[in-house]
C-alpha cells in the first residue's frame, strides 16, 4: 500500500424566416387596350350622351390609389372627363356617383380608404378623405433621448456585463460611447469617467422619478466657441475634444491570477459549512485543522509542524483562531472544550469548559475570546482570569451559531447562526443591541470593513445567496447583491475598498468585489468542492482558500500599495492632526 499523503505537502443561428406582407387584391383590367374599351368611356352612357373627345382636366384632390382602383387614371396619371361646359357642382355629383356604385360593388375600396385616413389627424385635409398622417418629430431632443437609452431595458445578462465594465474591453466600449456622444451630439467629454459613477450621475434618485428634470446631463452641449470644432488647419477626423479625449492617459487594470501560486494536500479536511478550519496568524503561520490533529505551517519557511493530537482524549477539531498578537491559538473541539495552546513552545496552556455541544466558531478581543457553539450559547471570556469569573454567556440564537466577528475597533460583536439571525452585540449588554433577520439561510460569514466606520457585510446560504451590507450606527440595511451561490466566507481587503467572498453550491468560486459599486473585479476557480475556509496574510495581499476536496489554494488578490484617497468626512479627527 503507497504510504499516506503527508499533511499539508506541495500538491503535484441560422437566418431569420422572412415573412412576406398581403398584397393589395389585383383588379380586373380590360382585355383589350383599345380606348374605346376603357372604364372611362362608360362615363358618356351614365351621362345619356355619345363619347365625345377627352382632354385631361387639372385641379382635382383625389387619392391616386382610390382612382388607380377605379381604372380613371391615365398613363400620365391625370382624371380624364368629358369637354364641355362641366360645371364643379356637376363633376362633384358625378364622382360622388361613381364612389357611391363601387363601394358598392367593391366593399374593400372603402375599407382601404378608412385604414389609410387617420380618424384623429390633427391636420385637417382640403377634401372629405384626407391624405396620408405623417407625424412630427420636430420636438425631439436627441440629446436627452441618447443618455436616456436603455433606461429601464437592461435583461440580466446585461447588467452583469455592465458590472463587469473594469475590464480592457468594458473600457474601449466606454471610449468609444464617449467618443461617440463628441462627434454626434457635441457633449465635449475629454476625460472617460467611472462606469459606476456615469451610471449613477444619469440615473434618477427614485425609482419613482422618471421626468425629464429629475436627470442632469454628465456635460452640457458646448458651442463652437468653446473650441470644440475642428480647427481648419488640423489634418484629424474628429473634434479638438475627442483628440482631448484620446490623448487622456488611462488608469492601469490591476491584474488578478485566475491561477493559485500555492497549492497544499490537507487530507481530512472537512466538508462541513458550519465549522471554521483555517485560521492565518500575524506572525505569518497557518493553522489548521484536519481530523483530531491541528497542523501549523510556516509560509516563510514552509516548515510543517504538528501542535496538537485529540485522538487520545477521543475528540476532533472542529475550529482554529489565532490572537491579535499571533502567538496563542485556540482549539475548538466536538465535544464542547476550547483549548489554548502556545504555538512556540507547543504547550497547551488551559482548557476552557461551559459548552455542551461543539464549537464551532472563535473570535479573539485582545485578551478576551469568543466562542459560539451549537448549544445555541456564546460564551465571552478573559483567558487572564479564572473561568468561572469572567465569564458571560450571550443568549440570543435559537440555532447552532455558526460565525463570530469583532469590530476592528473591538466594541461590537456581530454572531451569525443556523436560524437566519445577525446579532450585534456590545460589552455592557446580555442581550443583542441589533437584530437583522432578512437573511433566509444560515448566516456564517461576516466581516467588520476596516475602511468605515461601523460598516458589516454578512452573507447566507444555500436558501440566500445574498451579501448584505448593513450600518450598525443607524441600524439600517445598505444594500444587498444576489451573488448566485451559497456564501461561505467574507473578508475585506487591509488596503482598498473591496472584499473577496468565497462559494458553495452550485458555483463553488471565490470572487472580488468593489465597494460600494459592487463592481465584480475577478472570479477565481478551481476548487471542485465548496469553498467553506478563507483566511488573509498578515500583509493583506493574499488569501488561502480550503474546501472539502482536500486542498489549500493561495491566491494573490489583493493590491500591495494602500489607497491614497483622502477622508473628507468632519467626523474623522485624525485628518486635522499634524
Amino acid at each position: 500500500m503507497p504510504p499516506p499523503p503527508h499533511p499539508l505537502a506541495l500538491h503535484p443561428q441560422s437566418s431569420p424566416k422572412r415573412e412576406t406582407l398581403p398584397c393589395a387584391p389585383a383588379w380586373p383590367r380590360p382585355a383589350s387596350s383599345s380606348p374605346r374599351n376603357h372604364p372611362l368611356f362608360q362615363l358618356p352612357a351614365l351621362l345619356g350622351t355619345s363619347p365625345p373627345a377627352f382632354t385631361p382636366v387639372r385641379g382635382v384632390m383625389t387619392s391616386c390609389l382610390l382612382w388607380a382602383d377605379l381604372g380613371l387614371l391615365t398613363l400620365a396619371g391625370r382624371l380624364c372627363l368629358p369637354c364641355g361646359a362641366m360645371d364643379q357642382e356637376y363633376e362633384r355629383r358625378l364622382l360622388r356617383q361613381i364612389v357611391v356604385q363601387n363601394e358598392n360593388t367593391m366593399p374593400c375600396v372603402a375599407e382601404m380608404r378608412r385604414t389609410l385616413t387617420p380618424a384623429n389627424s390633427p391636420v385637417s385635409s382640403p377634401s372629405k378623405h384626407g391624405d396620408r398622417f405623417i407625424p412630427s418629430r420636430a420636438g425631439a431632443n436627441w440629446s436627452v433621448n441618447f443618455h436616456r437609452i436603455n433606461e429601464n431595458e437592461k435583461s440580466p445578462s446585461q447588467n452583469r456585463k455592465a458590472k463587469d465594465a473594469t475590464s480592457d474591453n468594458g473600457k474601449d466600449g466606454l471610449a468609444y460611447s464617449a467618443l461617440l456622444k463628441n462627434e454626434l451630439l457635441g457633449a465635449g467629454i475629454e476625460k472617460v469617467q467611472d462606469p459606476q459613477t456615469e451610471d449613477r450621475r444619469l440615473q434618477p434618485s427614485t425609482p419613482e422619478k422618471k421626468g425629464l428634470f429629475t436627470y442632469s446631463l454628465s456635460t452640457k452641449r458646448s458651442s463652437p466657441d468653446d473650441g470644440n470644432d475642428v480647427s481648419p488647419y488640423s489634418l484629424s477626423p474628429v473634434s479638438n475634444k475627442s483628440q482631448k479625449l484620446l490623448r487622456s492617459p488611462r488608469k492601469p487594470t490591476r491584474k488578478i491570477s485566475k491561477i493559485p501560486f500555492k497549492v497544499l494536500d490537507a487530507p481530512e479536511l472537512q466538508d462541513d459549512f458550519y465549522l471554521n478550519l483555517v485560521d492565518w496568524s500575524s506572525l505569518n503561520v497557518l493553522s489548521v485543522g484536519l481530523g483530531t490533529c491541528v497542523y501549523l505551517w510556516s509560509a516563510c519557511t514552509s516548515q510543517v509542524t504538528r501542535l496538537c493530537d485529540l485522538s487520545v482524549e477521543g475528540d476532533s477539531v472542529t475550529s482554529v483562531g489565532w490572537s491579535e498578537r499571533g502567538n496563542l491559538v485556540a482549539v475548538g473541539t466536538h465535544k464542547g472544550f476550547v483549548q489554548i495552546w502556545d504555538a512556540a513552545a507547543g504547550k497547551k496552556l488551559s482548557m476552557l469548559e461551559g459548552h455542551t455541544a461543539r464549537v464551532g466558531a472563535l473570535a479573539w478581543n485582545a485578551d478576551q475570546l469568543s466562542s459560539g457553539s451549537r448549544d445555541r450559547m456564546i460564551l465571552q471570556r478573559d483567558i487572564r482570569t479564572p473561568p468561572l469569573q469572567s465569564e458571560r454567556r450571550l443568549q440570543g440564537h435559537r440555532q447552532e451559531v455558526c460565525g463570530l466577528k469583532w469590530s476592528t475597533d473591538h466594541q461590537l460583536l456581530a454572531s451569525g447562526g443556523n436560524d437566519n439571525k445577525l446579532l450585534v452585540w456590545n460589552h455592557s449588554s446580555l442581550s443583542p443591541v441589533q437584530q437583522y433577520t432578512e437573511h433566509l439561510a444560515a448566516v456564517k460569514a461576516i466581516a467588520w470593513s476596516p475602511h468605515q466606520h461601523g460598516l458589516l457585510a454578512s452573507g447566507g446560504g444555500t436558501a440566500d445567496r445574498c451579501i448584505r451590507f448593513w450600518n450598525t450606527l443607524t441600524g439600517q440595511p445598505l444594500q444587498c447583491i444576489d451573488t448566485g451561490s451559497q456564501v461561505c466566507n467574507l473578508a475585506w481587503s487591509k488596503h482598498a475598498n473591496e472584499l473577496v467572498s468565497t462559494h458553495g453550491y452550485s458555483q463553488n468560486q471565490i470572487l472580488v468585489w468593489k465597494y460600494p459599486s459592487l463592481t465584480q473585479v475577478a472570479k477565481l476557480t478551481g476548487h471542485s468542492y465548496r469553498v467553506l475556509y478563507l483566511a488573509m496574510s498578515p500583509d493583506g495581499e493574499a488569501i488561502v482558500t480550503g474546501a472539502g476536496d482536500e486542498t489549500l489554494r493561495f491566491w494573490n488578490v489583493f493590491s500591495k500599495t494602500r489607497s491614497t484617497k483622502e477622508s473628507v468626512s468632519v467626523l474623522n479627527l485624525f485628518t486635522r492632526i499634524r
